[in-house]
């Protein structure tokens, strides 16, 4: 791969993802083998003016090893000065910039019920701070070919040629070949002007059906807005891409109106391993009965994190169409396979798909049926045959979705 392609991607990262401006803090975190694409990061930072850029770096070898070795009341607990870091954040808001590129099975192993039992009493810790910088700070999730997650891509190549094919599909897929900041102009305009369609139609609920089983239906806030692409901060209006790559338009649903089965149509890579084959039924907004064919031991876990984790958080649309259904590469990364398709997301909603959600506390956005919980986790759901129809407030039937792709 050549370094002036990654040293303009990093630019797109900084300016059109972050959209770092002078002045501000930025925390870059990233795997250890990144060392050479974050040094791109960082200079690109300070070529905007950033005050100053601190990287977080992580490695999954040492997260397994914190748990292997760790109590679970030591990894329940902060220190002094991880509070303090947390204030900081709550301060500053500095730009956060998150580059993935981790081993999808390079956390198998870890003893999932320490973790789970770590990271609820670790919450109650974060959740105060959370909350507090909810929708005001900058921040983007981008992706780095590591060595394991090419090869688990592509085993049949030597690792240089598996990470080159890996970044040419991360650079393909993030619009990020020719004029790159022009090419998310153009497609931050595309997917406002989808989600602008879906909000002149005042839509109600949607009910989803495909022939693998999928029959939901899901009601949505009578105020919630559709989002897509780039969005601004609260307080200081800076216009930012949270993803790179996206092709979403979403929302939040109502807490307590879903009812129906809908069957996953994609791997989940979740806490470094990966549960398959597996569905949910809702009643009345929450998961009553579920099932996987790997991992539903950790299906279960993760829908007993709290008690939002069993109730929806976002509904997601995405056509066939999309550069990455079209690559037909299976990523085994959330933030690519969620833009390949169709998703619903278990767990906390966003806040900001309300209307005038500034207007309001998180208490009552809460009340409004924004659901509340410790994670937000994406499947995807979509299929080349699935049919979405959406109930308009005057109780009229628009079919939104046919035959995988946009019907409006």
């Amino acid at each position: 791969m050549k370094k002036s392609d990654l040293k303009k991607y990093a630019r797109l990262i900084v300016r059109k993802g972050a959209n770092v401006q002078k002045g501000q803090d930025v925390f870059i975190t990233a795997e250890l083998e990144q060392r050479e694409f974050v040094l791109m990061l960082i200079e690109e930072c300070y070529r905007v003016k950033a005050n100053k850029v601190t990287v977080d770096w992580i490695d999954d070898d040492i997260t397994k090893l914190d748990y292997k070795y760790r109590s679970v009341k030591s990894l329940s607990s902060m220190e002094k000065w991880q509070i303090e870091k947390l204030q900081y954040y709550v301060d500053k808001l500095p730009v956060r910039i998150y580059i993935t590129s981790e081993d999808p099975d390079g956390e198998k192993g870890i003893d999932q019920e320490k973790r789970a039992k770590a990271l609820q009493a670790r919450f109650q810790i974060l959740k105060p701070f959370r909350d507090q910088m909810e929708n005001k700070y900058q921040w983007t999730i981008a992706a780095a070919a590591g060595t394991k997650w090419a090869k688990k891509l592509f085993p049949n190549l030597r690792p240089k040629a598996a990470r080159d094919k890996l970044w040419d599909a991360i650079l393909t897929t993030s619009r990020a070949y020719g004029d790159l900041l022009a090419n998310w102009d153009a497609h931050n305009h595309r997917l406002s002007e989808q989600a602008r369609k879906l909000n002149e139609l005042g839509l109600v609920s949607l009910h989803y059906t495909s022939k693998n089983g999928t029959n939901l239906t899901v009601g949505l806030i009578p105020t919630c807005r559709f989002l897509a692409g780039g969005e601004h901060t609260l307080n200081s209006n800076i216009f930012h891409n949270p993803n790179i790559p996206t092709e979403e338009c979403f929302t939040t649903p109502k807490r307590g109106e879903a009812d129906g089965k809908v069957v996953a149509t994609m791997p989940l890579s979740y806490q470094g391993e990966l549960i398959d084959g597996f569905w949910f039924e809702f009643k009345d907004g929450k998961v009553v009965n579920f099932g996987a064919k790997q991992n539903e031991d950790l299906l279960r876990q993760m829908l007993d994190m709290d008690e939002g984790a069993r109730y929806m958080g976002e509904v997601a649309l995405v056509p066939k169409e999309s550069p990455i259904n079209q690559l037909g590469i299976l990523f085994y990364s959330t933030l690519f396979d969620e833009n390949a398709s169709c998703h619903i997301a278990l767990g906390m909603g966003y806040s900001n798909t309300i209307k005038d959600y500034d207007k309001y506390t998180l208490d009552e956005l809460r009340e409004m049926g924004v659901n509340s919980s410790m994670i937000h986790v994406d499947f995807m759901i979509g299929t080349d045959d699935m049919k979405i129809v959406g109930t308009t407030h005057n109780g009229e039937k628009i079919t939104i979705f046919k035959e995988g792709t946009w019907a409006i």
